[in-house]
């Protein structure tokens, strides 16, 4: 049953080669539980590079390269996606009804393009900017798996916009008050864990990461009239660029003062 709950959360949000389970109420029910373990096996990766590179004494912008990458290459660009259809949504200015007919299009528009390019050369840049000491790359493991943890969460307890697609899916299938028990309690264990070993560094990307859901509930609930599976992966994009560019500032901060 643990595998099976663990297969469908990777198949589902990750692009790791995972044995094939079918896919039903019993390993569906805690599936969004076992979502941050995708953040984990992204940390584990980035210290893995990092570690690689340091030794081989490679140059920075390839370091930063693969850092801006590993997490699009572990999900597939399953949360990129969203990300781009709910840009394209939002530029539309559009009633909610006709941003949610936008993010079914399966066509990209030219605003997912335009903020698809924008993010991904901020995001390099700040993998560029970051030092990555023992502290700080535990700190940024955790940020993987607080920004599952956090969405996972919201799938469970947030108002939905429809009642069709992947977060219905999910959410339907799950045991709603288990689940946000348990990444309510993940959740504040991972932002004491920044805390404790990053200090104000730690605090600030809890603190990032705690705005971006707020910004996230009060765009979905006035935008589109709930969330949906896009409007996820929007949120976790940009939790994940936000906690790193928390961090970044706080090191440059500390340096100049």
């Amino acid at each position: 049953m643990l595998f099976e709950t663990i297969a469908v959360a990777f198949a589902m949000f990750s692009a790791i080669p995972v044995p094939c389970v079918p896919w039903d109420g019993r390993n569906m029910r805690y599936a969004l539980c076992a979502f941050p373990l995708v953040g984990a096996v992204i940390g584990v990766l980035w210290w893995g590079w990092d570690a690689v590179c340091t030794a081989l004494s490679l140059p920075r912008l390839l370091r930063a390269a693969g850092l801006c990458l590993l997490p699009a290459a572990v999900t597939g660009g399953i949360h990129l996606d969203g990300y781009a259809d709910t840009c394209d949504a939002l530029a539309s200015r559009g009633s909610p009804e006709k941003r949610q007919e936008i993010m079914r299009d399966p066509h990209c528009g030219a605003f997912a393009v335009i903020r698809l390019c924008m993010y991904f050369a901020g995001y390099l840049a700040l993998c560029d900017a970051v030092r990555l000491s023992g502290r700080d790359l535990l700190c940024m493991g955790l940020s993987f798996i607080l920004s599952r943890t956090l969405s996972g969460f919201a799938v469970s307890a947030f108002p939905l916009a429809k009642d069709t697609g992947l977060a219905h899916a999910f959410a339907a299938s799950a045991h709603k008050t288990r689940v946000r028990l348990s990444l309510g309690a993940l959740t504040g264990l991972l932002i004491g864990g920044l805390l404790l070993l990053g200090g104000v560094f730690g605090g600030a990307m809890a603190l990032a990461a705690v705005l971006v859901l707020w910004k996230y509930a009060r765009t979905a609930r006035r935008e589109f009239g709930g969330i949906s599976g896009d409007l996820a992966g929007w949120f976790l994009q940009k939790a994940e660029f936000w906690m790193l560019a928390a961090l970044v500032l706080c090191q440059y901060g500390e340096a100049v003062w």
